[in-house]
């Protein structure tokens, strides 16, 4: 026990630093357990509360900010990237698209307790042309919450985190096993829960060519665009003819259809 606490004390900063960095560029690595153990060293005196809040508030920063210009420069091509490999690449953008379309900048301050809206809402705020000042304003507000609720979490219960890391000190390596264990089954659901949603919408498409032909035929389809109004201004871009749908309330959008059309959706 004395050794870990020693190795964390020692270089717990710059653990923290890594680990908050990965996560927010878009590495699927849990930061808030790290941050929970810093709070409880800093509560025992081994460095100050300041100095782990400083310390992943830069490195929070030092991941959004080039998301944020990505977004900026490049637009939807960076959120189809992101969302090419989420492991959530069926709610990626949508889900955030429409938080930060109801909410806008604000949205910025809870994005890192979101699932899936915390990688992508900085690359979507420089998409949506959001001015740097703001951008950071808010990062900062959201970034200075995500850490240090945790960080208080540590502090206030400092001797139970000691427990539980004198405990996985007494598995040794076991425990580092059972861990890796745990993120690998993780990682392998989500692998194949997206394998499954790849290969639906595979089978389900139809290409520019074959929808070209359609759309010249006797009987056209209806193409509906289910795209956010946000993607919609960043890409103006349509197929023509194409139907704008509201997701929430796609029956009143589309009363008229006859059973016999056959029906073409795209998003983003």
């Amino acid at each position: 026990m004395e050794e870990i606490t020693g190795l964390l004390a020692q270089h717990g900063l710059l653990i923290v630093f890594a680990n908050v960095l990965l996560t927010q560029a878009g590495i699927p690595v849990p930061a808030v357990p790290m941050l929970v153990v810093a709070g409880a060293l800093a509560a025992q005196g081994e460095f100050a509360y300041t100095a782990v809040l400083l310390t992943a508030l830069v490195a929070t920063l030092a991941g959004d900010i080039p998301w944020y210009f990505a977004g900026k420069r490049y637009g939807h091509r960076v959120l189809r990237t992101l969302c090419r490999i989420s492991i959530e690449p069926d709610s990626c953008v949508k889900q955030t698209e429409s938080i930060f379309e109801r909410w806008g900048a604000p949205s910025l301050i809870v994005a890192k307790y979101i699932p899936g809206f915390a990688t992508v809402a900085p690359p979507l705020a420089g998409a949506m042309r959001l001015g740097l000042p703001s951008f950071l304003l808010f990062s900062t507000l959201g970034a200075v919450l995500w850490i240090a609720l945790p960080v208080a979490l540590g502090a206030a219960f400092h001797t139970e985190v000691e427990w539980a890391l004198e405990r996985l000190t007494e598995l040794g390596s076991g425990a580092l096993l059972t861990l890796g264990a745990l993120l690998v089954l993780y990682a392998g659901i989500k692998a194949v829960q997206r394998y499954t949603f790849l290969r639906m919408l595979r089978a389900a498409r139809i290409t520019v060519q074959e929808l070209r032909e359609l759309l010249r035929g006797e009987i056209p389809p209806v193409v509906v665009d289910v795209r956010s109004d946000a993607m919609r201004r960043l890409d103006p871009r349509r197929i023509p003819g194409a139907v704008a749908v509201d997701m929430a309330d796609v029956a009143a959008a589309l009363p008229d259809i006859l059973p016999d059309r056959d029906v073409v959706v795209y998003c983003s």
